[in-house]
């Protein structure tokens, strides 16, 4: 569907805020993602880069005649470059929703959510609908590159930051926060999403607690829908998963970690 831009905003650094209008928006589940096309389409055919890229979906808002969907993401190549370039008023192209979404946390449960990078993205829905005890853990490599973090904060969850220069929060790693949130037990449930070193440290601290978790894979992808098979991810009972259509998320205790890319 073609979608039309409502706003796109500097969100801090290399970040960007986007909303697009869509008349036909049939709602999302957390975790689920879209595809976009690599910047605004014109009155010419483009083809040059030709993929769309795939992009989760960050929040929705209703509005007259239809719903804007909420996309947070991060320039850092050609075609995010390119997408960076469009305006309100431009139309872009969306696939979505796509994939399988976050399980609901348990009710009256406690939750923790980690999100590295652009996978912060991926979480702000899922603390927005949890029901129960929920922290939200937020992890960048400088200020700079922090997505969303007032967003989190006006929910009234519980909130903690690390960044890796310490510009922003505590000075280290995320899963440093994880690891102490994890140490005060009661049987959390773990999801996570951002770099592949990240979300595989994160499973191996929730599975020594004992903590189900559920993880969102990143991997590149061309369709979004299965047909590609460019976004395999394997799985630890053999085989491989597609990303697109698997998942994005898995249950973390099902991913081959030692030999996803």
């Amino acid at each position: 569907m073609d979608a039309e831009v409502a706003a796109h905003a500097d969100a801090g650094g290399p970040n960007r805020r986007l909303r697009l209008r869509v008349a036909d928006w049939p709602g999302f589940a957390p975790g689920q993602f879209a595809m976009l096309s690599a910047g605004a389409r014109g009155s010419a055919q483009r083809d040059d880069p030709l993929l769309p890229r795939p992009m989760a979906v960050y929040r929705e808002h209703a509005v007259p005649g239809g719903s804007e969907v909420e996309i947070l993401y991060k320039v850092h190549g050609r075609g995010t470059a390119l997408l960076a370039d469009a305006r309100p008023g431009d139309r872009v192209r969306l696939l979505g929703p796509l994939g399988r979404p976050f399980p609901d946390p348990p009710a009256g449960g406690r939750a923790i959510l980690v999100g590295g990078g652009t996978g912060i993205a991926s979480l702000y829905e899922l603390a927005a609908r949890a029901q129960g005890e929920v922290l939200v853990l937020l992890g960048a490599r400088s200020a700079d590159d922090l997505m969303g973090r007032d967003d989190f904060a006006a929910l009234g969850v519980s909130l903690d930051v690390a960044s890796e220069d310490g510009s922003a929060g505590r000075r280290g790693l995320v899963t440093d926060l994880l690891a102490e949130a994890l140490e005060e037990g009661g049987a959390p449930s773990v999801y996570a999403c951002g770099p592949t070193p990240m979300m595989r440290a994160a499973a191996e601290l929730a599975s020594r607690a004992s903590a189900a978790t559920w993880v969102s894979l990143e991997n590149p992808m061309a369709c979004g829908f299965g047909v590609c098979l460019g976004c395999a991810a394997p799985l630890a009972g053999g085989g491989f998963g597609l990303v697109c259509r698997d998942g994005p998320v898995f249950d973390a205790a099902a991913i081959d970690w030692e030999n996803l890319a």
